[in-house]
């Protein structure tokens, strides 16, 4: 167990060497500060690293993960993470990307029980009563968890519609994009699920500002 956590300060080594050797001052030029284009919020699951699956380097990515990429309202942490990514880095984008495998949505929608973890699990089963018809109509247990994957991430998209940060932004003309994206874990590839939300949410108009 020790030599599995010391392999950890073996790894930062030799990523401090990599780095060094292209760039003498790569550390220096990153401790001047960060201005990400990006705001990437997704799942805590150690399957889906955020740099990786892009392809960004340090300082391009502000992340925030949780389990099963969630938006929730009352969620402080993630609304400090908003306000600070929007207001003071003004990012270009914010992405909210899941998963097909998530083990959050699995749970929900086999009515796991496991403890505290159900309270924050219910924004899922939310999003499942808001589409039941659907994904009861679908025969596959896998097809129905991936689709529960796909609207889930739809209704975060539409959660961060609702802020008032955003909100906010948008009424200040700052240019701002709301993403949905699915991570595919057995193909490695990302889906973007081209939400509009002008289009698709129909009460968006009770959310927006217009003074």
């Amino acid at each position: 167990m020790q030599q599995s956590y010391q392999k950890l300060f073996e790894n930062n080594r030799k990523y401090v060497q990599e780095k060094l050797s292209i760039d003498p001052k790569y550390f220096e030029k990153m401790a001047e500060g960060q201005a990400p284009n990006y705001l990437f919020i997704g799942c805590s699951d150690s399957r889906v690293p955020a740099n990786e699956i892009t392809g960004t380097d340090a300082g391009e990515l502000f992340v925030h993960r949780n389990i099963a990429n969630l938006v929730v309202h009352t969620d402080m942490n993630l609304m400090s993470v908003l306000q600070y990514s929007v207001e003071i880095l003004k990012v270009k984008h914010i992405i909210v990307c899941g998963h097909y495998g998530c083990g959050g949505v699995k749970a929900a929608i086999d009515h796991t029980h496991l403890g505290l973890i159900n309270k924050w699990l219910t924004n899922i089963v939310d999003v499942y009563r808001n589409y039941r018809t659907e994904l009861d109509a679908i025969e596959s247990a896998e097809d129905k968890h991936k689709r529960l994957v796909e609207l889930t991430v739809r209704e975060q998209v539409y959660n961060l519609a609702m802020t008032s940060i955003v909100q906010k932004a948008w009424l200040n003309k700052q240019e701002l994009q709301i993403h949905g994206w699915v991570y595919d874990i057995k193909k490695g590839f990302i889906n973007d699920l081209n939400i509009d939300v002008e289009k698709e949410f129909k009460d968006f108009d009770l959310y927006k500002y217009k003074s």
